[in-house]
């Protein structure tokens, strides 16, 4: 093993070990994003993804819909494969990323999920 993977694999042994110190109320997103190994590049595509939908959550919240669960399936859709839609919102609610999307957005979960037991 040459030097340059010795060190990698340090480096990895010591995200691991700092994983475990940071408490899980404290940044979840963060530790969520580096549990999950993303990119920069696909934390920003998640980010862009939240000022979408939130702002097509603020438009038809003024057009008076009271059902979203077609922003959640879209959030599902297009949610980084690497991330569990539902941790991912606990995850953004904890760290007070995007409340009032999340916030929707976990109370349209359980329909959601009774449609997927259908």
């Amino acid at each position: 093993m040459g030097e340059v993977e010795k060190r990698l694999k340090k480096i990895e042994y010591h995200q691991q070990l700092l994983l475990e110190m940071i408490q899980t109320q404290s940044f979840p997103a963060y530790r969520l994003i580096v549990k999950s190994d993303l990119s920069e590049e696909e934390v920003k595509e998640i980010f862009q993804l939240c000022e979408e939908l939130s702002a097509q959550f603020q438009q038809q919240k003024e057009e008076g819909f009271v059902y979203f669960t077609p922003l959640l399936t879209r959030f599902i859709d297009s949610l980084n494969n690497k991330l569990d839609p539902e941790e991912t919102i606990n995850a953004f609610l904890g760290q007070e990323i995007y409340v009032p999307l999340m916030e929707v957005l976990k109370k349209s979960l359980p329909i959601i999920k009774k449609q997927i037991k259908s």
